[in-house]
């Protein structure tokens, strides 16, 4: 039989105890529980103001009834080895307490200290505006990655050493109808005129009684989107054009295109951006049909379904198509030369930089590097597209995201641990290949346990330089438009050529709260430890100087943010 002594030491801070809790266990019931404790069998200290936890823990068999009176039958040898043990015990404990020796237990504890604060390098009596400058008391996690820093340094000057940012070679147009042979069976070489979205009228062959968006795969495979489609049916006949016994469809892309990055505030700009009267988005805010739907990619971890054929695609800009229809209709019979005002927009905010789909459908290149782009593929049907990109600080961007996509486990260790492993994959690729192939490398993505590739800005935007005018982006930072989002929604007018607002318009606009912020659980992680921050800032700190000198920006460089 047994009987178990639970002595737990619990380290509170000042005022959580104001009575002394004494050790429970057997058939002693008359000493007070602790509030605290809730009823457990624990013993509470205060040692040196610092929050501790240690359990110890002593079971003594007893071969005789489940009472303490079994310890009798101990013989006396016996009973005064054991009381030997517990003062032995008791002077180890005494001395520990009395040394303030508080980094290192005897006996090792299966608690924390503690739960993590709500900023980990931030501690008891420190300053908030002193920990910019420096963590005098970082957690004993960041002490011992800490440690760690010279092998990871080693790891990021490696591949500092052979970044090199070369021109890409640009495919011609012939080999990129051979690739999507129905895409440039569908979309026409010209657009209407008097549209600033690019549009045009295709026959529509199909009865009153056909459902247009009966093979849509948008609705075929999410639920989500099947009331949208609802509301498209019910007025898609009205919108039709009739002329010579035939039924015509306007259809349209997107003036422009809201290409990323994720986690960076491209959510928030859609959501005021689409209160402008004359901006109309896809039905769904981010089809992902360029990087993702278009090669049959629905959820990455699910590999490939069928492909989505563009007509999917066109159908999700039907809306804004029936009104630029209604607004050419009106203005035929007015004045031919009018120009619709209406344009469309777009934002997949994987646009700019998922490419990982390259390697099941176009032909290895010798290099490692995808044979065509995304950007490619636009351009080739909207040279004149505008393209606007919200970035971030690169290092807060990937902790926001891992916070984000992590499903569990979250921590700023776990966030350490990730980093440090993505960094020795991107390095060990680096050794073999260029860094447009690293970047690019479907493999090495998908391995690694954070997206350190989505913040290498200057990679994405030179190669889109390489088909795109310089003047047809907008490049924004979310640091500036959170700071003010007035002057950053103007910028945007501005770039779009949209008309002015009325006042009660732009305080509806500017003033309404930030979309798809930090969720509060994962507010209360806290940030990410500072040596972890450093290790990053290392990391990027090249491409961001890149992106600044292309852009002529420093903020762009994110030196201090």
């Amino acid at each position: 039989m047994r009987h178990c002594i639970n002595c737990c030491i619990q380290l509170l801070p000042d005022g959580a105890h104001k009575h002394q809790v004494n050790c429970r266990g057997g058939p002693h019931h008359g000493h007070q529980a602790c509030p605290t404790c809730k009823g457990e069998n624990k013993i509470l200290f205060r040692v040196d103001s610092k929050q501790m936890n240690l359990l110890a823990v002593l079971e003594v068999r007893t071969e005789g009834n489940e009472n303490w009176g079994g310890f009798m039958r101990f013989t006396k040898g016996k009973r005064c080895s054991l009381v030997f043990g517990l003062i032995i015990m008791t002077l180890v404990m005494a001395s520990y307490i009395l040394s303030g020796a508080h980094q290192e237990l005897l006996i090792s504890s299966p608690f924390h200290y503690g739960g993590f604060p709500s900023n980990p390098s931030l501690m008891d009596s420190e300053n908030p505006s002193d920990t910019k400058e420096h963590h005098h008391q970082s957690s004993v996690n960041n002490i011992s990655y800490v440690k760690d820093y010279p092998s990871i340094k080693l790891i990021i000057n490696s591949i500092t050493a052979r970044i090199e940012f070369t021109t890409r070679q640009l495919p011609d147009l012939e080999d990129l109808k051979k690739q999507e042979l129905h895409m440039f069976s569908v979309i026409p070489n010209k657009f209407l005129p008097n549209s600033k979205s690019p549009c045009w009228y295709e026959e529509f062959s199909g009865r009153n009684t056909t459902d247009p968006y009966l093979t849509n795969s948008y609705v075929l495979y999410s639920k989500r989107f099947r009331s949208t489609f609802d509301a498209l049916r019910k007025a898609f006949w009205g919108h039709l054009a009739h002329a010579h016994g035939k039924h015509f469809r306007l259809r349209c892309l997107p003036h422009f295109y809201i290409i990323g990055q994720p986690k960076c505030g491209t959510t928030d700009l859609y959501d005021r951006l689409r209160l402008h009267p004359e901006v109309k988005f896809s039905a769904i805010k981010e089809p992902h049909w360029w990087t993702r739907k278009r090669f049959g990619i629905v959820r990455l971890r699910d590999g490939l379904r069928d492909r989505y054929p563009v007509e999917d695609y066109l159908d999700l800009f039907d809306l804004a198509a029936h009104q630029i229809h209604q607004g050419l209709q009106a203005s035929s019979a007015k004045e031919q030369s009018k120009m619709n005002t209406i344009i469309i927009g777009e934002a997949s905010a994987s646009t700019m930089w998922d490419n990982n789909a390259w390697t099941f459908f176009y032909d290895n290149s010798t290099d490692g590097e995808p044979p065509f782009l995304t950007q490619d593929f636009i351009h080739a049907f909207q040279p004149n597209a505008k393209l606007i990109v919200m970035l971030r600080d690169p290092v807060e961007r990937l902790y926001s995201d891992y916070l984000y996509f992590a499903s569990s486990n979250k921590s700023a260790d776990d966030f350490h641990e990730k980093v440090t492993e993505a960094l020795q994959l991107f390095e060990n690729c680096m050794l073999d290949y260029s860094l447009r192939a690293c970047v690019y490398n479907n493999t090495l993505n998908n391995a690694m346990p954070v997206r350190l590739q989505v913040g290498l800005y200057a990679v994405y935007l030179l190669d889109w330089l390489s088909v795109f005018d310089k003047q047809q982006f907008l490049i924004l930072r979310l640091e500036d438009h959170a700071s003010n989002v007035k002057y950053t929604m103007h910028k945007v007018f501005q770039f779009l050529n949209l008309g002015p607002l009325s006042e009660k318009q732009e305080a509806l606009m500017t003033k309404s709260p930030a979309s798809n912020a930090r969720r509060p659980e994962d507010r209360n992680l806290g940030p990410m430890w500072p040596i972890t921050q450093k290790i990053l800032r290392d990391f990027y700190r090249p491409f961001n100087a890149r992106l600044a000198q292309v852009l002529a920006d420093e903020a762009f460089a994110w030196k201090t943010t």
